[in-house]
């Protein structure tokens, strides 16, 4: 059992895992930090990937990007280990928390059976911590629940070793190096540089702010001929990916937006607390555009794609400068 390791509710699984992990390892590190530093923050329309049949919508960085992101910056010396047995990963797990290890694993939501039923769905990039188990039942502090839980050895065999997208084959990580005190400068420097590139030049057009004007685009075009049947689901889909999947569209910029209040505080660059406020009044209006996509698919307001795709537009052109003056700060800060 990792000794003296104390559980901490989280807004976001990959974050908060690494936000306890590093406090465990002696780098008192908030979510928000761990957020911005493994430069997490992003947009992506990625209508080649289907969930349930409709595209996948992504308010963050691919799974593992934090905890990537947090290894190079500060290097921890992560070690990843896939399995190609479940028989083979469960033994491993074993081994290294009867060593005292605490162990972050990748589950799918679905076969996690301590989640409500109505909130399992196949999502199989799911982060939870293990710091010990009692014969089969393994002590889990998962980041998302208020309290530690008890997960059954075959439940957690069946999560870790789930089949399609994201499939985890078994996926657990651990630190081999306790990181030193961090240069929050240099770190949030290169943190904000890579998400302001993500955002404003990738060259994909489904990604950052041009990946939102793609999106604007296809709502637009939804059909209504079918009663507006089609484009509910589809409406439906962008809340549901924005609101309920992870911490949201609007919930991530507002983490994103405390990390540049406590990164302006711990490198005295007084400059990003202007830019967070913007960014959580950016953060609203993506809530306001969820709300209003909402009160449509439920019939509460007319159905209206094309009112829809303006709003997306409006949030596109409130990114783009943003994420521009963050680039400029970033560039100037010496």
């Amino acid at each position: 059992m990792a000794a003296g390791f104390v559980h901490s509710h989280a807004s976001h699984c990959e974050s908060g895992v690494m936000s306890s992990m590093l406090r465990y390892q002696g780098l008192p590190l908030s979510e928000a930090m761990a957020f911005g530093l493994g430069a997490a923050l992003c947009f992506a329309y990625l209508p080649c990937l289907r969930v349930n049949g409709l595209p996948l919508i992504a308010y963050r960085m691919p799974p593992r990007a934090i905890i990537k992101g947090l290894h190079r910056g500060l290097d921890l010396g992560m070690r990843f280990e896939t399995f190609g047995s479940p028989d083979a990963g469960m033994q491993r797990l074993d081994a290294l928390v009867d060593a005292g290890k605490l162990v972050g694993l990748q589950t799918s939501v679905f076969w996690l059976p301590y989640f409500p039923p109505d909130l399992r769905f196949h999502f199989n990039a799911h982060n939870l911590l293990v710091y010990g188990r009692e014969g089969d039942e393994y002590l889990v502090s998962d980041p998302v629940a208020e309290e530690p839980v008890r997960c059954a050895r075959a439940d957690l065999q069946r999560a870790r070793f789930a089949k399609g997208i994201l499939a985890p084959r078994g996926l657990l990580y651990y630190p081999t190096r306790v990181p030193a005190q961090p240069d929050w400068a240099r770190l949030g420097r290169a943190a904000i540089g890579r998400t302001a590139r993500v955002m404003l030049h990738t060259p994909l057009p489904l990604i950052g702010v041009r990946g939102m004007r793609f999106l604007a685009r296809s709502v637009e075009r939804l059909p209504l001929d079918d009663g507006g049947k089609a484009a509910r689901l589809y409406i439906g889909n962008i809340v549901r990916m924005q609101e309920e999947i992870g911490t949201g569209g609007g919930g991530f910029r507002f983490l994103y937006a405390s990390f540049l209040q406590e990164l302006a505080a711990a490198a005295a660059y007084p400059a990003l607390d202007s830019l967070a406020t913007r960014l959580v009044a950016i953060g609203d209006q993506w809530r306001e555009f969820a709300l209003a996509g909402a009160r449509m698919i439920r019939n509460r307001d007319p159905l209206d794609p094309p009112a829809l795709a303006e709003r997306l537009r409006a949030l596109a052109a409130e990114e783009k400068r943003f994420f521009q003056d963050l680039h400029g700060a970033q560039r100037a800060w010496r």
